[in-house]
């Protein structure tokens, strides 16, 4: 029996058996599936119907045979034992209580097409980006979310992804990692920064699939709805990723970087890009109080609406004599036209695979393959 793209009778995750005692009271082994590093021709035939789908709402798109029933025929559907479900892990940087991350856990559940587990920050962890908790231990509190299983970790999104995903904290090994939905977007240069793809990023690491979410907020446009709007425009690209990873197609070369528009329900359809280099040039204003000025989305643009405004520190650092700086933005670099950045901003839904390596344009590594014999060869500790 097949049910939503994936057998009845599997009684476990598409990584293997959740851990279980056998008869001499050890864990089972964890199967992991390896998938060799695919070539870039591999990723171009893999997200090949991704770049050609117009828009979520065409019929002949090929993601039309992906989009969830309707909410009737999903109260209507038998239930089906959540261990018979591919298993999504959801982390993010916002923090656990962040709407963003409650409309995905909420559209996921809603579908009853996937086992969700939910293991992020306590608190906000914006702009961390890889950081990592390394010289003390990390605490998870269970917090009661409606259908899922779910942890707040007194750590980074780095930290939530390798815990939820090493077995310790959860019985099973997630199939997917789903870092989000990040209030503001994350494209350019700005993706270094981000906690959120850095959520993604730790499970690449770890050989799961992954995907970074990202919704681009505007104060005095945006609201907590389009969440849930942002959210249920992201089940074809999941349902699409697991069942390419049943089939044991997905590449594990990358991962994928979603951003979503400020309007949604109006998207133009689904953008397969390439990440871009614009930024926001920031800069430091030197204030009278740690509670000056609004809230900094992981984006690094401001947001002064009245329901962002930055929360009191238990501390102000002014009152006790020391100088007190926040960071403002000061403009903007945008560059490039065929990338992420420009794609969001023309109301598409942009899809950028992503990987952890850092090679400098060609130009450079010619430069310096000149350069560095010559400097090498001909400083003397004098000239030092």
């Amino acid at each position: 029996m097949i049910v939503n793209g994936f057998p009845a009778t599997a009684a476990y995750s598409l990584h293997g058996p959740p851990n279980a005692a056998n008869s001499n009271g050890n864990a089972r082994r964890r199967f992991v599936a390896k998938f060799p590093r695919s070539s870039a021709s591999a990723k171009r035939t893999l997200f090949s119907h991704l770049a050609s789908c117009r828009s979520a709402s065409d019929s002949s798109s090929s993601w039309s045979s992906l989009v969830p029933p309707s909410r009737s025929r999903m109260e209507n559907s038998v239930s089906i034992s959540d261990h018979h479900l591919p298993t999504v892990m959801i982390t993010n940087d916002d923090g656990i209580d962040a709407p963003g991350l409650r409309s995905l856990v909420r559209v996921l559940v809603s579908s009853r097409r996937f086992h969700v587990l939910v293991c992020a920050p306590d608190s906000e962890k914006s702009a961390v980006s890889h950081s990592i908790t390394w010289r003390h231990p990390i605490s998870a509190q269970r917090v009661e979310i409606d259908g899922a299983t779910a942890y707040g970790v007194s750590g980074t999104p780095a930290d939530c992804t390798s815990l939820g995903i090493s077995g310790a904290l959860f019985p099973s090994v997630p199939d997917l990692v789903v870092s989000g939905i990040n209030m503001g977007s994350n494209c350019g240069y700005h993706i270094v920064y981000s906690g959120t793809v850095a959520g993604a990023r730790e499970a690449f690491f770890n050989d799961i699939p992954s995907i970074s979410v990202s919704y681009d907020w505007v104060g005095g446009k945006s609201s907590v709805e389009d969440f849930t709007l942002a959210a249920e425009a992201c089940i074809p690209i999941i349902t699409g990723i697991l069942a390419e990873v049943k089939s044991k197609k997905y590449p594990s070369g990358c991962f994928l970087n979603v951003d979503l528009p400020t309007n949604v329900t109006q998207h133009k359809g689904y953008k397969l890009t390439r990440q871009s280099r614009s930024i926001y040039r920031m800069g430091w204003k030197q204030v009278t109080s740690t509670t000056q000025g609004g809230k900094m989305l992981s984006t690094m643009t401001m947001d002064t609406d009245g329901k962002m405004q930055a929360e009191a520190d238990t501390k102000d650092d002014a009152s006790q004599g020391n100088l007190v700086f926040k960071r403002e933005v000061r403009g903007a670099q945008i560059v490039e036209d065929d990338t992420d950045h420009k794609y969001l901003k023309d109301g598409y839904i942009t899809v950028t695979p992503l990987s952890a390596l850092s090679p400098a344009d060609v130009g450079c590594h010619t430069y310096f393959k000149d350069w560095l014999p010559s400097v090498v060869d001909h400083t003397s500790p004098s000239a030092l």
